[in-house]
C-alpha cells in the first residue's frame, strides 16, 4: 500500500517518509502537526511505526492499547495499537501480534531487548454500561503480563478509568505525552469499541504519571 500523506506543510523529511514502501500493517498516514509543529505519522488500529529520528508517533484510544517502546541505547522506538489481547490470524488488531510486530520490527533495526523500556496507554471504559465486558481492562492486563514476561519494564503509563486518550510519542528521545479526551470527542472511538466488544471476557489494574499536553 503506498503511504499516505495529509495536510500542506510538505516538509523534505515528510517527502522523504512518503516516498519509502511501508509493510502490511506499518503506518503510512504522514502529516504536519501544527500544534507540536512537527512531522507526524498517525497509527490507525492494528498498525504500528518504528523510527531512529523525532517524528510524532500519534494514535488515539478507547479500550484499546498502545504500546510506546524505547531503546534507551540505540535511541529507537515505536507505537502499535491494539483492539483485543487475542484473536485468530496475524493481524496487529490483537494484542498478542502487535506486540511481537513492534519488537521484531525495533530489533530489526539494531535494538536490543536488554534495553527496551515501555510505556503503554489505553484501555479506557469510554462506552457507559460495556463495563461488565471489560475490553479495555484485558487488554491492560494482557499488555502488563505482555510486557512483564519479555522483562521489559513499564517506566510509565496512563491505563483504564473513564477516560478516551490521544497519545504523542517522539521515538528517539523516548518522550511520551497523553491528553485525556472529553466525553464528546469518543465517538468515533466508541464506535470502534462497540465493534472490539463483540469479540470479547475479564482480568485488573493501575495508574501512572505521563506528560499531558
Amino acid at each position: 500500500m503506498p503511504p499516505r500523506m495529509a495536510g500542506l506543510n510538505a516538509t523534505p523529511r515528510l517527502e522523504r517518509l512518503k516516498a519509502v514502501s511501508r509493510r502490511a500493517g506499518e503506518a503510512s498516514f504522514f502529516f504536519w502537526d501544527a500544534h507540536f509543529k512537527n512531522e507526524a505519522v498517525k497509527v490507525l488500529p492494528g498498525e504500528y511505526f518504528v523510527h531512529d529520528e523525532d517524528i510524532l508517533i500519534t494514535t488515539t484510544l478507547g479500550s484499546c492499547i498502545a504500546a510506546c517502546i524505547w531503546d534507551r541505547d540505540r535511541r529507537i522506538g515505536g507505537m502499535n495499537h491494539f483492539m483485543l489481547p487475542e484473536g485468530s490470524g496475524d493481524s496487529g488488531r490483537y494484542g498478542s501480534y502487535a506486540m511481537e510486530l513492534l519488537i521484531n520490527e525495533m530489533m530489526k533495526r539494531g535494538a536490543s531487548r536488554m534495553t527496551m523500556e515501555a510505556k503503554i496507554f489505553g484501555g479506557g471504559a469510554v462506552i457507559s454500561g460495556m463495563n461488565s465486558i471489560n475490553v479495555g481492562e484485558r487488554n491492560t492486563q494482557f499488555v502488563t503480563d505482555y510486557l512483564q514476561t519479555e522483562r521489559i519494564p513499564i517506566v510509565s503509563r496512563d491505563v483504564m478509568d473513564i477516560y478516551a486518550r490521544k497519545v504523542c510519542f517522539l521515538p528517539a528521545s523516548g518522550k511520551a505525552m497523553v491528553k485525556r479526551l472529553a466525553p464528546t470527542n469518543t465517538e468515533a472511538l466508541a464506535a470502534q469499541d462497540r465493534f472490539a466488544a463483540q469479540r470479547a471476557v475479564p482480568a485488573s489494574t493501575g495508574g501512572g504519571s505521563v506528560d499531558l499536553f
